[in-house]
């Protein structure tokens, strides 16, 4: 019998990601992650339903969660679902159902700072006060004409220049 195990879900943080290094070495993140539902019911009352999910990230993904994100943060998550099961002191066996992230995407672009208000992120220089790129940068510079004297474009290439 086929079966497939992918998750895709998109809402925020509850609570900055919690990141942990196990003795092995390898990083583990976890994270809660909210997904509200806004909709009006049959009898035009809105109605607001929350859905909160326990997320972990494992190794390098895991370590940029933890730099990156903050509580309230707006992320995609794409992973598969995966139970843990463990035994209490008294015996009894418990289960939980989180998500293993397989992706994590920042939704949002730049940072907030301790207040949860967005901080402006430096933009790059414009394009008249960036450095130009020098000549043998060029690819014009990376193919040889049959001649020393014909200049880009004027000559035939000494390559094979089939397109396939």
């Amino acid at each position: 019998m086929a079966s497939m195990n992918k998750v895709i879900l998109m809402g925020n943080l509850t609570r900055d990601p919690e990141l942990k290094d196990l003795p092995s070495g390898t990083s583990v993140c976890n994270m809660g992650l909210a997904l509200n539902e806004i909709y009006t019911d049959k009898s035009g009352k809105k109605v607001e339903k929350v859905c909160f999910v326990d997320i972990v990230v494992w190794e390098r993904q895991a370590q940029t969660c933890a730099q990156y994100l903050k509580k309230g943060s707006p992320v995609l998550i794409e992973g598969r679902l995966e139970l843990s099961e463990w035994k209490t002191k008294e015996g009894e066996t418990r289960s939980k159902l989180k998500v293993r992230a397989d992706r994590v995407q920042f939704i949002s672009s730049g940072r907030r700072d301790e207040g949860g208000e967005r901080t402006s992120q430096q933009a790059p220089p414009p394009l008249e006060d960036r450095k130009p790129m020098e000549k043998s940068q060029t690819p014009e510079d990376d193919l040889h004409y049959g001649s020393d004297s014909e200049a880009p474009g004027e000559g035939k290439p000494t390559h094979n220049d089939d397109p396939f």
